[in-house]
């Protein structure tokens, strides 16, 4: 039987249609779309099936809708598992998807927690004044160097996710981004990509956006995780009901540990990693940091089947 873990993906996986094959083949994840439209006040089936793309990519709806995408993954896939996954892990936005399929928040507080999340983000920093890029082919070190070349007082970049080897992603004032990027071009094997995101996650910038959420973060009613919980500002740790309201709000402004989370996960015996949510975006990057995973996916009806026969055997 196989050793296998779940993840949920975040912010970039969003496209006009996510959910929708799931959505027409299980009653649980219809019945979520319509408990997230009532909490959110939000026609959620429009947003996500239909977008457009540029109305995904704002993070205030971004990440309602990955959010919901990524539950009514973990919805049609638990009802098909007579086993539970070892470990779960969200990247960014996807931790909370983990932590309620963890069974440590319920379904209406981890929309209405989500929903603020992106409302916070996106009125910390204005439309247009922050971005994130991807950075190719450099390592850590490298980047870090570029940042604190570039950084300086409102033309802040810092390094905010170590997604894989040679995969690192910025975030900062959109002027310090492009000028990164510009940076990077000019190291050998180097190259930079803005990333559909609207606000600079991940970043000090996000300092106000942090303070917000923790006042309501104290308001939530958080349980123990049922399954353990890998936190994305420090993937040492394990997710448990005293620290959860702070390392959810250190998420926020600290970078997010990826590579680290999934060199966790095989040091824990996992061989096996299954990707819940909108694209494959996940699968791709946990190739490159640990290619004896076996990776599976599901984000419609075919890659559903597939997933379970493959676990079943």
């Amino acid at each position: 039987m196989a050793k296998f873990g779940v993840v949920f993906p975040g912010q970039g996986s969003q496209y006009p249609g996510m959910g929708q094959d799931l959505y027409r083949g299980n009653q649980s994840v219809r019945e979520l779309f319509a408990t997230a439209g009532e909490v959110l006040d939000r026609d959620m089936v429009s947003l996500c099936f239909e977008g457009p793309q540029e109305a995904l990519d704002l993070t205030a709806n971004t990440q309602i809708a990955v959010l919901t995408a990524d539950l009514a993954a973990w919805l049609a896939f638990s009802e098909r598992m007579t086993t539970a996954p070892l470990i779960l892990a969200g990247h960014s936005l996807g931790e909370y998807a983990a932590l309620y399929a963890a069974g440590a928040v319920d379904l209406r507080d981890v929309l209405a927690l989500v929903h603020l999340r992106g409302k916070f983000h996106q009125e910390a920093v204005p439309v247009g004044e922050g971005a994130m890029a991807a950075i190719l082919g450099l390592p850590r070190e490298a980047v870090e160097a570029l940042c604190r070349g570039i950084d300086r007082q409102k033309h802040t970049v810092t390094l905010s996710i170590e997604n894989a080897p040679g995969q690192i992603v910025v975030s900062g004032h959109t002027a310090a981004i492009d000028e990164i990027i510009a940076a990077a071009e000019t190291k050998e094997g180097g190259r930079g990509v803005k990333l559909p995101i609207s606000v600079p996650c991940h970043s000090p910038l996000l300092q106000g956006a942090a303070e917000r959420f923790t006042a309501e973060l104290r308001k939530v009613d958080f349980g123990e995780c049922r399954i353990p919980v890998i936190p994305n500002c420090d993937p040492g740790l394990l997710h448990s009901r005293e620290h959860m309201r702070e390392l959810l709000a250190r998420q926020i402004t600290s970078p997010v540990g990826w590579k680290e989370t999934i060199e966790r996960m095989a040091a824990m015996g996992i061989d096996t990693i299954v990707e819940l949510g909108p694209k494959r975006t996940l699968s791709g990057l946990i190739r490159r940091i640990d290619r004896r995973l076996r990776l599976l996916n599901v984000e419609d009806g075919e890659s559903l089947e597939k997933t379970v026969a493959e676990l079943s055997n």
